[in-house]
């Protein structure tokens, strides 16, 4: 029987590397390949991109601007993401079904509010900007709010399948002790899947701030505005001195993710200040500089 199960998947393989292979072969046909495909001045042109990636501008006022540049898109990935996170865990945790009682209300929340949050993350970020420009003008907060939303809806998603994953056995032991739903929440829930959802949300804050870069048409500056201005004036050094930036914060993102991931483990293992707890007021500090930079520099106002 085993080795009836090895040929049939071996023979799936096959079939499935054939077909792919086929859809390859075909796409090579389907594309019309003349002339007006390349462009004529392309090479070049790519040339000169290389030029500028073996050679960046590491010019005084380009390091300045960069680093600005690099704080702004930083600050509202932190605005985006703190609001995503708080949409997240709420919506998220109702649509866990794990507050209700019935299997009928369990099931009715699940649709209901699962829903939402397919509403929300099926619809891109640059979409939901152009929608908060439309309504709220060219102001911060579309572009944070562009941000919040879809990744408030992904975010939520995950959080509701890692809380319908929880084992049984804890839940069942706060239950026959007394535990309302909230202590359950809180006491038998979270405790299990904390280190899970935060290693999420770091890797989403990641791709947050590849979304902030690209936000420049709704009014907000940054890297993305930075590498628009340079394309438009072929200063192809310059571009890449601003893509080194956005890589650089990137970076940071992980080695704080690992941080935080670390701080967790160490604060199971001692009491007392942890490294987890030094990364927990550092990300409060970036919250609120992120805030009061966009509130009070950027001069945010929900309607221009």
């Amino acid at each position: 029987m085993l080795g009836q199960k090895s040929v049939f998947g071996m023979y799936n393989r096959l079939l499935l590397t054939l077909l792919l292979a086929a859809v390859f072969v075909w796409s090579l046909f389907s594309i019309q390949w003349n002339s007006d495909l390349f462009h004529a001045g392309g090479i070049p042109t790519l040339l000169q991109i290389f030029e500028g990636l073996i050679q960046p501008d590491l010019s005084a006022e380009v390091l300045i601007k960069g680093l600005e540049s690099a704080w702004i898109t930083l600050a509202y990935a932190v605005a985006g993401m703190s609001l995503a996170i708080i949409y997240a865990l709420i919506v998220g945790v109702l649509a866990s079904g794990t507050l209700t009682s019935s299997r009928v209300a369990r099931l009715t929340s699940k649709l209901l509010f699962r829903g939402i949050l397919g509403f929300t993350r099926s619809i891109h970020e640059l979409i939901w900007a152009w929608l908060f420009v439309a309504a709220v003008g060219l102001s911060p907060y579309a572009a944070i709010l562009a941000l919040a939303i879809p990744y408030g809806g992904i975010l939520g998603r995950i959080f509701a399948d890692m809380l319908n994953d929880v084992p049984e056995q804890p839940i069942t032991a706060l239950k026959s002790a007394g535990a309302s739903k909230l202590q359950i929440l809180f006491y038998g829930y979270f405790p299990l899947v904390w280190a899970d959802m935060i290693s999420y949300t770091m890797y989403r804050f990641e791709c947050a701030i590849r979304s902030s870069a690209i936000m420049s048409f709704v009014g907000l500056g940054g890297l993305g505005y930075q590498i628009q201005l340079s394309l438009a004036d072929l200063k192809y050094d310059q571009v890449w001195s601003y893509v080194f930036f956005l890589i650089a914060l990137v970076i940071f993102v992980d080695i704080w993710s690992n941080f935080v991931r670390k701080g967790l483990i160490e604060r199971k293992r001692r009491k007392g200040f942890s490294p987890g707890w030094l990364s927990l007021l550092f990300t409060l500090l970036l919250v609120v500089c992120s805030w009061g930079f966009i509130t009070v520099a950027e001069n945010a106002q929900l309607f221009e």
